[in-house]
């Protein structure tokens, strides 16, 4: 398809440098008005709107509604497919997701999808390694390269009539589930009616799209990486807090099908929390989990690599096959002129800086070149890990033969 474009054809906007004359091609105005002029608007008309208690309470229930939309909907149902929804329990997603006015069901799914395929590459939508910004939102505000686009099968999604119909008629699901129904709940509750579209409607749909955007950009900056630090991604409690659970992210890339991100029972994931009661009223089956061997062999193997990493930087000694190899004779020789040798289990140690420090005192005098393995191993002292540690140290050659035996080879030679 490639061949048959016209060499001629002008760069994609993305690729032409912004200037004063083209800056408001760069942009996507669909998306930046959803995401910045209408949410602004929100906010400076708050200060001619007053806060009824009844309207903010009504604004946060509808906020972990319409979040639920998006982490148990869009994220954990549509995108990853870790449980099963009756069509009651998918409607109500399709719809409170809508209000979170962050793009259809079809739309968010498949970016995410292609995240997790083509994670911190130039092909995965949001990645961080393009700025922790870029990642938040400018992805959506600036036009994309369709070139860079990481392409994922959403032929599933497809398929599902409550997407279709969903992203059919999204538009109709921005007014009605983002801004109109908010209202008319505190209208026709409480006669609040402004008050519910700019706290219920416009700031809350505001703080549900910030909040989703931290897994995108925060999830992958702040925390630690238990299960696999070959990639960004990262678990972080402030950032659970803040996308109703979606903040073990390291756990997620590592095991996205499975309908938890928190696997610990103090672990912050209302989400999950949700999905295990919908199943209690029948509304959810399928429940996938990972198996409990296969995530603990993912953290054990992380734990190992970290040891691994902290090992290479401490001294362990000269490695025993990089030690020069003497014979008996030569070992006793050295030692009876004037150097501290002393063998233990095959190995020579020159303890000559070590003696005035030895807890023993004089009696590691005793020990120069002879075998010593017998009173280190428990002969005189049964010597801790520390002391084994610290001996490793101070290894400077191996006895060829392993030990004394090897002095007597030549004196039975010369018997015969």
């Amino acid at each position: 398809m490639a061949e048959n474009q016209p060499k001629s054809s002008k760069p994609h906007i993305s690729e032409q440098p912004v200037t004063l004359g083209n800056w408001h091609q760069h942009v996507n105005w669909i998306n930046t008005t959803l995401i910045l002029i209408v949410p602004i608007s929100g906010c400076i008309a708050v200060f001619w709107t007053p806060l009824r208690l009844p309207t903010a309470a009504w604004a946060v229930i509808y906020y972990f509604w319409t979040g639920l939309g998006i982490t148990a909907g869009y994220h954990r149902l549509w995108a990853h497919r870790s449980y099963q929804a009756g069509l009651p329990l998918r409607i109500f997603l399709a719809c409170v997701g809508g209000g979170a006015v962050q793009g259809s069901i079809r739309w968010w799914s498949s970016k995410h999808r292609a995240h997790h395929r083509w994670t911190d590459t130039n092909k995965d939508p949001y990645s961080v390694n393009k700025g922790i910004w870029y990642s938040h939102f400018m992805w959506m505000i600036l036009k994309q390269n369709p070139k860079n686009r990481g392409r994922t099968d959403i032929s599933d999604l497809n398929h599902d009539p409550v997407v279709v119909w969903q992203h059919n008629h999204y538009g109709a699901f921005i007014l009605v589930f983002g801004m109109l129904f908010p209202m008319l709940i505190a209208g026709l509750g409480w006669g609040d009616w402004k008050g519910g579209l700019v706290y219920a409607g416009i700031l809350r749909f505001l703080f549900v799209q910030q909040a989703t955007f931290c897994v995108n950009s925060l999830a992958h900056w702040l925390g630690e990486q238990p299960f696999d630090d070959r990639n960004s991604p990262r678990d972080h409690v402030v950032t659970a807090l803040v996308t109703l659970g979606e903040g073990y992210h390291n756990f997620h890339h590592e095991f996205p099908c499975d309908y938890r991100n928190a696997i610990e029972w103090w672990q912050y994931d209302p989400t999950k929390w949700s999905i295990w009661a919908w199943k209690q009223l029948g509304l959810a089956t399928n429940l996938k989990q990972f198996r409990a061997n296969e995530i603990e062999k993912g953290r054990v193997q992380q734990l190992q690599k970290k040891l691994d990493q902290q090992r290479v930087r401490l001294d362990w000694g000269v490695p025993l096959e990089q030690l020069p190899v003497m014979g008996w004779s030569d070992f006793v020789a050295e030692a009876k002129d004037g150097k501290a040798l002393i063998a233990i289990a095959g190995v020579v140690h020159d303890v000559t800086k070590f003696v005035k420090e030895h807890p023993g005192g004089k009696l590691i005098k005793s020990a120069i070149g002879k075998d010593a393995t017998a009173m280190f191993n428990g002969g005189v002292y049964n010597h801790t890990n520390a002391a084994h540690n610290l001996l490793s140290t101070m290894r400077v050659g191996v006895i060829r033969g392993g030990g004394e035996v090897e002095i007597w080879k030549p004196h039975e030679s010369r018997k015969a």
